[in-house]
C-alpha cells in the first residue's frame, strides 16, 4: 500500500475505522480535535456511528454502553477530558470489556495549556479510576506508529477483553508523516457470547456489571482480573533498544522525546560519550526487562513531565544503578542540547 501523507490525528482516525471501529463517542478539546472532526465525516461512509456527547463523562458511558453489546468503540480526548472518563474506564475494566481510548496529552494540571505534554504518565499507568485495575498503555513515537498502536489496540483490547490506551503528546496529534495502513496481525479472538445484544429466546439474558455485592465474590473477581494482568505483563511488554550495548549512560524516554534523545544520544558520541536509548513502546506494562543485566554507569530519563516515569525506571533497575531525570513542561520540549548537557554533568564531562 502507497504511504499517505496525514496529520496524525486523521492518520488515528482512519486507522480507527480500518480496524473495524464502529461506533466512536467524543468531545472536542484541543489538541485532538481533527479526530472527531475525521469520525463526524467519515463514520458514516462505512455504516458507523458519530456522536458528539453532551460531555466527556457522558462520552465513555457511552463507550461503556456499545462495549456491553460487543461492538468495536472508541473515544478520544486531551488530557483534561480523560481524567473526566477516568470513572468510566474504571467500570469498564470492572465489567471486562473492550474498548479503545485515546489521549493526545497536553499540559497540566487543571486546564492547563494546549501545548504538548506527557504529563498524564501517571494517570495513564496507574489508573486514575477506583479499584484495582490495569489497562493497557501504548506510546507511539512516530504517526506510522500512532497508527498501528491504535489498530493494534483493537485487537489487544478484544483479546483480554479490556478497554486499551494510546497516548501521545500533542505533537503525535499536530504534525504530518507520510503513513501506510497495514493490517495488525489478527488475535485468535473468541466470540462475544458475554455480549448484550438480545436473546431472541435462546439463552438467558447476559448482565454487564461490575457490581459484586459479596466481598468473597469480588475478592475472586479481582484475583481473576490480577491473573490475566500477569499474563499481559508477561507477554505483551515492548520497547526498543538504540546503541545500548557499550552505553554508559542510557537515555530513558518514550514517544516523541524519544526521538529528540536520540539525536542526543548521537550528539553525546560525538563528544566521545558511548549514550544509547531504550524507549518504551507499552507505558504498561512497563518493560522491566529491557532493564535487566545493563553495564551502563547511569540511566537519564527524559520527558515532557516534571519526571513520572523516573519511578518506574528506578523500579525496573532494582535501585542498583544512579537514575537521573530532566525534562521540560507546560508545552515547552526538551532540546538535544539540554540532554546533552545533564548527560555530561552526569557522566563528570567537560566541554
Amino acid at each position: 500500500m502507497a504511504k499517505v501523507l496525514m496529520k496524525g490525528n486523521e492518520a488515528v482516525a482512519k486507522a480507527a475505522i480500518e480496524a473495524g471501529c464502529k461506533y466512536f463517542f467524543g468531545y472536542p478539546i484541543t489538541p485532538q480535535n481533527e479526530i472527531p472532526e475525521y469520525m463526524a465525516r467519515e463514520m458514516p461512509k462505512v455504516g458507523g456511528v458519530f456522536l458528539q456527547a453532551e460531555s466527556e463523562v457522558a462520552a465513555i458511558n457511552m463507550v461503556y454502553g456499545a462495549a456491553g453489546a460487543g461492538a468495536r468503540v472508541m473515544t478520544s480526548s486531551s488530557s483534561p477530558g480523560i481524567a473526566l472518563k477516568q470513572e468510566g474506564i474504571s467500570y469498564i475494566a470492572g465489567a471486562e470489556l473492550p474498548a479503545v481510548i485515546v489521549n493526545m496529552m497536553r499540559g497540566g494540571p487543571g486546564l492547563g495549556g494546549i501545548q504538548p505534554s506527557q504529563a498524564d504518565y501517571f494517570m495513564s499507568t496507574r489508573g486514575g479510576g477506583n479499584g484495582d485495575y490495569r489497562h493497557i498503555v501504548y506510546a507511539p513515537a512516530t504517526i506510522q506508529e500512532a497508527v498501528d498502536m491504535t489498530m493494534e489496540a483493537f485487537e489487544v483490547a478484544d483479546y483480554y477483553r479490556m478497554p486499551v490506551m494510546v497516548v501521545g503528546d500533542g505533537m503525535i496529534g499536530q504534525m504530518m508523516e507520510p503513513v501506510e495502513f497495514n493490517p495488525p496481525a489478527k488475535r485468535e479472538l473468541q466470540e462475544k457470547t458475554w455480549a448484550s445484544v438480545g436473546t431472541k429466546g435462546l439463552r438467558k439474558p447476559n448482565v454487564i456489571n461490575s457490581l459484586y455485592l459479596e466481598a468473597q465474590e469480588l475478592e475472586d473477581h479481582n484475583i481473576r482480573l490480577e491473573k490475566k494482568y500477569e499474563e499481559i505483563i508477561e507477554k505483551e511488554a515492548r520497547w526498543e533498544n538504540y546503541k545500548i550495548e557499550d552505553a554508559d549512560i542510557i537515555l530513558v524516554a518514550y514517544g516523541t522525546t524519544a526521538r529528540i534523545a536520540k539525536n542526543a544520544a548521537e550528539d553525546l558520541r560525538k563528544e566521545g560519550i558511548k549514550a544509547g536509548v531504550i524507549r518504551p513502546m507499552t507505558l504498561w506494562p512497563f518493560p522491566n526487562k529491557a532493564f535487566e543485566n545493563l553495564n551502563c554507569k547511569a540511566l537519564l530519563t527524559v520527558e515532557m513531565s516534571m519526571g513520572q516515569m523516573i519511578e518506574d525506571v528506578k523500579t525496573a533497575v532494582e535501585f542498583k544503578l544512579p537514575v537521573h531525570f530532566v525534562g521540560r513542561v507546560g508545552g515547552m520540549i526538551p532540546e538535544p542540547v539540554m540532554i546533552v548537557d545533564k548527560a555530561r554533568e552526569i557522566m563528570g564531562g567537560v566541554r
